[in-house]
Order: structure tokens, then C-alpha cells, then sequence
């Protein structure tokens, strides 16, 4: 059965996937004030602060914006939370790149175009979150691998631990792709999300590794 995502889903696939919205955002309130918390003791110079304060803030806009379009399938607002469900996500891409950045001192370019695809792919979906639904695909992959290709130099001045997360945090959101494709299947929704959480805890670490000193 091909499903647009307008589709009435089962109750136990939305409560499924309702537990793992609520799951991410118990964590997001416990992880980002105490990553704030580390930064602040341990590095309190500005470009750390304001690189862990921007990936978390967009980190919490992620989480937040999924569990309100996902966890409100009866919403009146329902069109305004699913063009804020899916902008958050580029904001989250560039977000979570920007303390990497900041932090080395590496890929000032690479910041900067990723938030300029961000402000693109933004505008795209606020505009309509089925329009070139292909090419927003493509974009989220796109900015995600972007450090790959264009980040080398932030890449070297990251201790290996940090690469590896970030590595197994890219592969793991890339992966989940397919099951959020795969409309057929049931809970695919939810498996997603699973994707989509593992993936931010994964990123989470490397963050954390890159603030604590040695």
C-alpha cells in the first residue's frame, strides 16, 4: 500500500511513533542544557559557545517541530507543522556541522555554504513540503555528506573518535532514509524516527568529545 503522508496511519503505528518523539524529546531537555553546562566550564570561549549553542538550539528545533507535526495528526495547523517538521531538518544538517567548525577553526566556507543551502532547502519547504520532493531528498543528503567532500581540513584537526561518530551518525540518517521512503511498510514512520534518534545520539557524543579537553 502506497501511503502520502497525509494517510490516517493505524493507532499502534502512532503510538509507536509517538513514544519515540517522546523519548527524543525527554532527552533533548536532559543533553543539550548539560552539553551547554560542559561548554561553559570547560570551554568558554566564544566560538564554542556559540557553535554548541547553535546545535542546540537546532538540535531541540528538530525534535520539537517532528514530535508537533507527527504527535498532531488532527491539527488544524497540521500544513504549518509539517513545513516546520521538514525546514528543521536543514536547519539541524547546518546546526550540527557548525560547532566543528567553530571548535577547529576549519571549514569557515563549508559553514557558510551549508547554511546558505539550509536558507534554500528552508524556502523550498515553507513554500510546499511536496514541491520537488526529489530535489529536497537530494539536498538533505547532500548537506549531510557535504564535509566529506568540502571539510578535509575540519576533518583532520578532529580526533579520530569524533570522525568515526560523526561518520556512523551520517551512515545511520542515511540508512533511515529508506525506511522513511518505504510507505508501504508498517511503522515505517517510527522505525525512521529510531534511524533519526540513534543518529542525534551519535552526533550528541561527538559534539561532547569535540568540547571535552585531550
Amino acid at each position: 500500500m502506497q501511503r502520502t503522508p497525509d494517510t490516517q496511519y493505524s493507532r499502534a503505528e502512532i503510538r509507536s511513533d509517538a513514544a519515540v518523539h517522546l523519548l527524543g524529546l525527554g532527552l533533548v531537555v536532559l543533553a543539550v542544557p548539560a552539553l551547554m553546562v560542559v561548554t561553559v566550564l570547560l570551554r568558554p570561549e566564544p566560538p564554542a559557545l556559540w557553535g554548541v549553542g547553535v546545535y542546540g538550539a537546532a538540535l531541540a528545533a528538530m525534535i520539537g517541530a517532528s514530535a508537533l507535526y507527527n504527535m498532531t495528526p488532527g491539527a488544524r495547523l497540521r500544513w504549518l507543522w509539517r513545513r516546520l517538521d521538514h525546514s528543521a531538518i536543514y536547519v539541524k544538517i547546518a546546526g550540527t556541522y557548525t560547532p566543528f567548525t567553530l571548535l577547529t577553526g576549519q571549514g569557515a566556507a563549508l559553514t557558510v555554504g551549508l547554511w546558505s543551502a539550509a536558507a534554500v532547502g528552508v524556502a523550498l519547504k515553507l513554500a510546499s513540503p511536496e514541491r520537488c520532493r526529489w530535489l529536497a531528498l537530494a539536498l538533505y543528503l547532500g548537506m549531510g555528506w557535504a564535509g566529506v567532500v568540502a571539510g578535509q581540513a575540519m576533518i583532520a584537526a578532529l580526533p579520530g573518535p569524533v570522525v568515526a561518530l560523526m561518520l556512523a551518525g551520517g551512515l545511520t540518517y542515511t540508512l533511515g532514509v529508506t525506511f522513511y521512503l518505504w510507505r508501504g511498510l508498517r511503522f515505517h514512520l517510527a522505525i525512521w524516527h529510531v534511524f533519526v534518534l540513534c543518529a542525534s545520539v551519535l552526533f550528541y557524543v561527538a559534539v561532547l568529545l569535540t568540547v571535552l579537553p585531550g
